[in-house]
């Protein structure tokens, strides 16, 4: 369910729309930083700045969602997004998953806004919305067991409590959009998971072949790359726990 094991074309077209934020909030960040003129103007005007947002500038609740501070920022959030967006992305359909991943993050900053009356606080980062994901997996956990396996759920349940424990942990850390985030995910649940089915690479279906060619290998599932696959949980557990420790580490300097 979390194992990636797609080649980068077959990732692109099977999980469009989170290759689309991701491509998104890294483009954005790649020309804050070759192009910083233009990153300060984006920045000044996207960040959840409560002043502005009390004045007006509403969109900022959104904008502020595929705005990122700094590498590893960026590459937490794209991380996470690149593991467990997919299945949720085929679980619920275009629609549905991108409802619930903007949602999540445009509540968890506007109950942030009123969390945090701070007019100078400002804000940046799909954190919200990543948490509102999770939240999606916690209510699986609990209420739809049938959706998610047991290995699955024992990693997803790892990885909410590291995350939850570093919000607390962690300098710099919008632990208002986090909770609120993680909240709005969880109480999404019982409405966007009803009627689904449970994840699946069986459903990601290639392009029609020619006539003539041979559209199914028997023997596909026992090539060698696959040999692999149980490694794969514990390699992505143990990357996530690296990270976490950097990003604890690196709050000291």
């Amino acid at each position: 369910m979390f194992t990636r094991t797609e080649s980068f074309k077959d990732f692109l077209r099977f999980y469009p729309v989170t290759s689309v934020i991701v491509g998104l909030q890294i483009g954005i960040w790649l020309i804050s930083i070759l192009f910083e003129p233009i990153g300060d103007y984006i920045y000044y005007y996207g960040t959840g700045m409560h002043y502005f947002i009390l004045q007006g500038e509403y969109w900022r609740l959104l904008t502020s969602i595929f705005l990122h501070a700094g590498v590893g920022h960026i590459f937490f959030n794209s991380f996470s997004l690149i593991l467990f967006a997919p299945a949720l992305e085929q679980m619920l359909g275009k629609v549905k998953f991108i409802f619930s991943y903007l949602f999540a993050g445009v509540l968890a900053n506007v109950l942030t806004l009123f969390a945090i009356t701070q007019l100078t606080f400002n804000h940046a980062g799909g954190s919200g919305a990543i948490y509102g994901l999770f939240g999606l997996y916690l209510f699986m956990v609990l209420f739809e067991k049938k959706l998610i396996d047991q290995g699955s759920a024992k990693l997803i349940t790892i990885i909410i409590i590291i995350g939850l424990v570093m919000t607390f942990i962690n300098a710099n850390i919008n632990i208002a959009g986090h909770l609120f985030g993680f909240i709005s995910g969880f109480a999404l649940g019982p409405v966007v998971l009803r009627n689904v089915k449970p994840f699946s690479p069986y459903r990601n279906v290639r392009k029609p072949r020619a006539d003539g060619e041979i559209g199914f290998d028997p023997n596909r599932w026992n090539k060698k790359r696959y040999r692999y696959k149980k490694f794969i949980a514990p390699v992505i557990t143990v990357i996530f726990i690296i990270l976490v420790i950097l990003g604890i580490v690196s709050s000291f300097f």
